[in-house]
């Protein structure tokens, strides 16, 4: 994150924003699964093994497969896309995000549309992919939550670079607000509700030709 320019982080922080709103328009629809946050669904598996509960099973298993798929696909398209990566790869997302919104749209079963919106999220991932590896994550904090408690002990006890926490915590309040508004938005629209995530994504494809990556 501390090696992002300006303008990388601010697309960070605004694709962690649309993880946020997509995960809670899932997280609503699908009564407590998610689209995003693929710990929250393997641990709902691992109860639901547990339990004997198959149908969470299944729900949490098929959402995990369907997101590694979308991982997979991004990746690809990254590859391929070389130094265009990320408006290539923003570019799939916003097309299967409006897919997913269309389906919504018409009144297709809520599952059909969260497994598009799975898709593209796992997709997202490949933005900020180098060298094979994802250095940003944007669909999960977890490790954003570490690096901030890392950063922040470090500047408090003064062994570490004073205000380094910062674009980690920025990062996480991105995720949250974004979750924040997808779930306004889903109480007063529901199924137009992800149109909002697609326009997002197709705004920061076009806004991302400027920020050429690593091929």
């Amino acid at each position: 994150m501390r090696d992002l320019r300006r303008a990388e982080r601010g697309l960070a922080a605004g694709l962690a924003t649309v993880a946020g709103f997509v995960d809670a328009v899932g997280f609503l629809t699908l009564g407590g699964f998610f689209v995003s946050f693929m710990s929250g669904n393997s641990t709902r598996l691992a109860a639901g093994l547990a339990e004997g509960t198959f149908a969470t099973v299944a729900t949490a298993a098929v959402l995990i497969a369907l997101f590694v798929v979308g991982v997979g696909i991004g990746s690809a398209v990254g590859h391929h896309a070389g130094t265009r990566r990320r408006p290539v790869v923003l570019g799939l997302v916003a097309v299967v995000l409006a897919v997913a919104s269309l389906l919504a749209s018409v009144g297709a079963d809520g599952r059909l549309v969260m497994a598009f919106a799975t898709v593209a999220m796992g997709a997202t991932n490949a933005v900020f992919e180098r060298g094979g590896e994802v250095s940003v994550g944007l669909t999960y904090m977890t490790g954003t939550l570490v690096k901030f408690g890392q950063r922040f002990t470090a500047s408090l006890l003064r062994y570490g670079e004073p205000g380094a926490w910062r674009p980690y915590l920025v990062h996480w309040l991105a995720l949250v607000l974004g979750a924040i508004a997808g779930a306004l938005v889903f109480r007063f629209l529901e199924d137009g509700a992800l149109w909002f995530a697609a326009i997002a994504a197709a705004v920061a494809a076009v806004s991302s030709h400027r920020l050429r990556s690593p091929g």
